[in-house]
């Protein structure tokens, strides 16, 4: 079947170019993202370099020797790690955090004093350090194949396997302390200036537990920040048996003497106190020195996501107006929007991350092409994901210049997630809007096609119901009032109609009117012709002559009484078919038997038709009942049964009956010509006939089929013919309502 694109298709097509609104308001946001990206990236570049320029110039601040070495030795120029919370000397590292990825490995190539090949070396260790409130907290994971601890009644410290620290105070007094214990537990710490001569005394400052494991042992320290300031030094010495001498140290540097000391660099509390203004922002800030190493730090961007769904629910202020049917529909968008216009927003925008995961900067040392364009001297921004790919985060480096070179640099970062965040209220505001527009307007032209097409299908209804499938008008077309062209066009298919009513009911009766008028010529040619034949059988004086001899005597007065015959037979058969249609209008229905009706007509059939073989189903009477004349369904079974018997080819006809519980089928077979393509349906209009081999004086004006049509009609049953399935004859089928 073939779709029908009507008004209403097309409308809606066309209101489908509204959603290139959507589209438009989307490029519009983005345009305004990139906008705000923009701003958002000037802003981070001033915030790094006001706080570059709080520290300009300002040597202080940073460490002396740390800060301000040329190069630093990894293992021995230590970083100290902020912690986040004071560390339980127990001897286990479960409360360092991330301590694989913040520990060093001190092994073969950080031997003191002797060198001992690799497969003489039986000890090596793992140092962190950390910082928290006022004190230093180191831990040592020490491996060693023989654990030796000092004898209960020893003097000596330092013939047992021992931990060496150290360091150098802020007043500059160089100290170092030996941790020997006599077994596992709390540490026993002392000071001590000549390891050979004198005698120990407890550094009750220091402390820290002893634990053993199953590959050593561990050693986790605390020490007040107050005894050292940027230079320290710890070594692990190993003693394979008691009272033994020591046969390996391993350290981070030479700890007897202070020029061979390391460096540890603490992140610097004066620059905290200036960067800390900073941490109620949505940027997170780092310092760090020219080696990459981190001064000072403050604000989380986890945390600092911008502006989240703070939304302001202006449901009650915006539903306070006094219409009740405002306030009603306010209500159904709102709800629409929570239930499904959110979870819909959420599944097809990209949302900020609430929780993601950056570790770029859990080390000591911090790498990034804006950080060494920083320390080159050129301040520099870039835009990164996060380590797993979340988040957006924007960074800028702003150098830091002492004495007209860069010894730091701050780092200022922000995540998008409060561009996004705004981003995405005004997307779904924007659509939000736009939707509620389009359904509006789509619904307006939706109504308005219906109703335009509802018109013309009314009008359309109107046209078909006027004029019947045979010609006829049956009925009128409603004048429409409207003043628009749908309204011009419904009156001017009245005014038509009406003057096609009128034509037609001129055709109608003017057969009747003809035969009427050509009556009376009729008659005088008629009684003319006999007053001729009289006066001419007179003229000739033999009495024995009757009309056939005159006849045949004069042969143009035969020819001018036959075609007189002919013009009345015209007439009555022309006069028969609007005899019929008003007889049928004022006869009265009356239940009768249809079976009883043709097998009365069949049997006389056989009488007036010798030479035809009929062929009927038995019906039996009493059992079809119809409503209806049964003298006009008798004359309907004459107008078939004579044309199926003039078109016969081999002298048969046959009549078959079928039933159903609604209605009877009688079908009329013959064998004869053939119906023309088409033909079937105008076979039964008024003055059609397809005679072309039969052209005898009958005349044949078409309309016994038209009669058989409106006797149909009138008992509300169909005819129609059709040539049969081998294609040898014409099939008349006929179907009448039964009784139920």
């Amino acid at each position: 079947m073939k779709w029908r694109f009507g008004l209403r298709s097309k409308l809606l097509l066309l209101s489908g170019f509204l959603f290139t609104i959507p589209w438009f308001g989307y490029q519009y946001v983005w345009e305004m993202e990139k906008y705000l990206r923009y701003g958002q990236e000037q802003t981070i570049i001033g915030t790094a370099r006001a706080l570059a320029t709080a520290m300009h110039e300002r040597a202080n601040l940073f460490n002396n020797q740390a800060s301000f070495l040329p190069s630093v030795e990894k293992g021995k120029d230590l970083y100290s790690y902020g912690l986040s919370a004071p560390i339980q000397l127990d001897g286990l590292n479960n409360d360092w955090p991330d301590f694989a990825n913040k520990a060093h490995f001190y092994q073969q190539n950080n031997q003191l004093y002797t060198q001992l090949p690799p497969e003489q070396l039986s000890i090596n260790f793992t140092a962190a350090v950390g910082t928290y409130g006022k004190y230093l907290y180191l831990y040592f994971s020490i491996i060693d194949n023989e654990v030796i601890y000092r004898n209960s009644n020893a003097r000596s410290i330092v013939n047992n396997d021992h931990l060496e620290l150290a360091f150098i105070n802020p007043d500059g007094v160089f100290s170092r302390f030996i941790i020997s214990n006599k077994t596992t537990g709390w540490i026993d710490a002392y000071r001590i200036t000549d390891v050979q001569s004198d005698i120990p005394v407890p550094a009750t400052q220091i402390q820290g537990h002893w634990r053993d494991t199953s590959q050593g042992y561990n050693v986790e320290i605390r020490i007040p920040l107050t005894e050292f300031n940027d230079h320290i030094a710890f070594a692990v010495h190993d003693v394979d048996r008691p009272l033994g001498n020591v046969i390996a140290s391993l350290g981070s540097a030479d700890p007897s003497s202070a020029e061979t000391l390391g460096t540890i660099l603490v992140p610097s509390p004066e620059i905290e106190r200036i960067v800390k203004g900073m941490s109620y922002t949505n940027s997170s800030i780092w310092v760090v020195d020219q080696h990459h190493r981190v001064l000072a730090k403050t604000g989380d961007i986890k945390q600092a996501s911008g502006v989240w769904n703070k939304r302001v629910n202006n449901n009650e202020s915006d539903a306070s107006s006094d219409n009740f049917i405002l306030n009603a529909l306010m209500r159904t968008w709102y709800s629409i929007e929570r239930n499904w216009l959110k979870p819909f927003y959420e599944k097809i925008l990209t949302q900020p991350p609430r929780n993601f995961i950056d570790q770029l900067y859990d080390s000591e040392n911090l790498t990034g092409k804006h950080i060494e364009s920083a320390l080159s001297g050129e301040p520099m921004s870039q835009w990164r994901l996060s380590t797993d790919q979340q988040a957006v985060v924007l960074s800028a480096a702003y150098p830091i210049f002492i004495d007209e070179s860069v010894k730091g640099v701050v780092i200022v970062e922000e995540t998008t997630n409060g561009i996004r965040t705004l981003r995405n209220q005004a997307l779904e505001k924007l659509f939000s809007s736009i939707l509620s527009i389009m359904l509006l307007g789509a619904l307006a032209f939706f109504l308005f096609a219906s109703r335009i097409s509802n018109r013309i299908r009314t009008l359309s209804n109107q046209a078909e119901m006027a004029i019947d499938e045979h010609g006829r008008i049956s009925g009128n077309v409603d004048t429409s009032t409207t003043n628009d062209e749908i309204g011009d066009l419904s009156r001017s298919f009245a005014t038509a109609v009406n003057r096609l009513g009128q034509y037609n009911h001129y055709l109608e009766n003017m057969s009747s009117r003809l035969s009427h008028e050509l009556r009376t010529p009729i008659a005088v040619v008629r009684t003319s012709l006999e007053t001729l034949a009289m006066q001419h059988q007179s003229l000739s004086n033999n009495e024995s002559h009757d009309t056939t001899a005159l006849s045949e005597e004069n042969p143009y007065l035969t020819r001018a009484q036959r075609g007189v015959e002919r013009l009345s037979l015209i007439l009555t058969n022309m006069n028969e078919a609007t005899r019929i249609e008003q007889i049928l209008q004022n006869t009265d229905k009356s239940q009768f038997d249809i079976g009883e009706v043709i097998n009365g007509c069949m049997q006389g059939y056989q009488l007036i038709y010798k030479d035809i073989d009929f062929t009927c189903t038995d019906i039996p009477e009493g059992k079809y009942q119809l409503i209806g004349s049964p003298e006009h369904i008798a004359q309907l079974l004459d107008k078939v049964i004579a044309n199926a018997v003039e078109f016969c080819d081999d002298q048969k006809v046959q009549l078959e009956f079928s039933s159903t519980t609604q209605e009877c089928c009688i079908t009329i077979k013959n064998n004869g010509e053939l119906l023309p393509e088409q033909m079937s349906e105008q076979l039964f209009d008024s003055m059609v006939s397809i005679r072309q081999k039969h052209n005898n004086e009958q005349p044949h004006l078409g309309l016994g089929l038209y009669i058989a049509r409106l006797i149909c009609q009138f008992h509300h049953g169909s005819i129609k013919a059709i040539n049969n399935t081998l294609k040898q004859g014409v099939d008349v089928k006929i179907s009448l309502p039964l009784i139920k």
